[in-house]
């Protein structure tokens, strides 16, 4: 007679919801064909082994998985990355790091940090001018204010305009704001091999979702060509945003972290 306690529900459930975190990872980084296969070859080497006892065939098995499981962590390190930043960067878990660490003053520095960049994004829009701008939230960016050029400078709509003018030395990089302040210009982002990028999207665009899919980070597009106003966010697109659209979800976004 099989028992079925309490404690076969809690693995049963965390086992579960390990697989669909790796799932969601593996979508957003164009890998789901290979999640796909990798849950097949499992099956396989459960039925092979344990079911069927076969002990070459599952010794053969045996010896795969765990060659295989090195050869995985190698090819999909940022993935795994990504992984542990998330989970250490849980707001439930920091809740109280934040409580005593993030003033009120920051907290309302963010919510009046919205209005210029909207307004700078419909002003780009407007007069077709390329932009990408990287909200930094609970995961560090340092690595990548460090590919390009510090500013440390309040946010203000006029130098946001400034920097993406079409002669500016900084208007191909992304513009990191971090903290409520523009941080740095001129930014190199990963850019995503996702083959479900829409193909009249060009560069930007890719680079925008390669930092949504190793980070948190929100991402703000504006394209060169049609002047639309875009948004990445968790390895995924919002198109062609109006104006108040966009300062709707900035600012949702920015109830959510407080």
């Amino acid at each position: 007679m099989i028992e079925f306690g309490i404690k076969d529900a809690i693995d049963i459930f965390c086992v579960a919801l390990m697989l669909y975190q790796i799932y969601r990872l593996m979508k957003a980084s164009g890998s789901l064909n290979i999640f796909y296969g990798i849950l097949v070859f499992i099956v396989i080497w459960i039925v092979v082994s344990q079911i069927f006892e076969m002990k070459l065939l599952g010794s053969i098995f045996d010896k795969l998985v765990s060659v295989g499981v090195l050869a995985l962590i190698i090819i999909f390190q940022e993935e795994i990355r990504r992984f542990f930043l998330t989970l250490g960067s849980q707001r439930r878990l920091g809740y109280l790091i934040k409580l005593f660490s993030k003033s009120k003053t920051a907290e309302e520095q963010e919510d009046t940090s919205t209005l210029p960049i909207v307004m700078a994004c419909n002003y780009m829009s407007k007069n077709q001018i390329g932009a990408l701008i990287i909200l930094e939230r609970e995961m560090s960016l340092n690595d990548i204010i460090k590919s390009g050029e510090t500013i440390d400078a309040r946010i203000n709509s006029e130098l946001i305009k400034n920097i993406f003018f079409k002669n500016s030395p900084l208007h191909d990089g992304a513009m990191i704001i971090s903290h409520g302040r523009i941080t740095a210009a001129g930014c190199i982002l990963p850019v995503s091999h996702s083959l479900n990028i829409p193909k009249e999207l060009g560069l930007r665009h890719r680079a925008a979702l390669g930092i949504t899919q190793q980070s948190d980070a929100i991402a703000i597009i504006v394209s060169e060509e049609t002047g639309a106003i875009s948004v990445a966010m968790r390895g995924e697109f919002r198109l062609r945003l109006a104006g108040n659209e966009l300062e709707s979800m900035l600012a949702e976004t920015a109830n959510n972290e407080q």
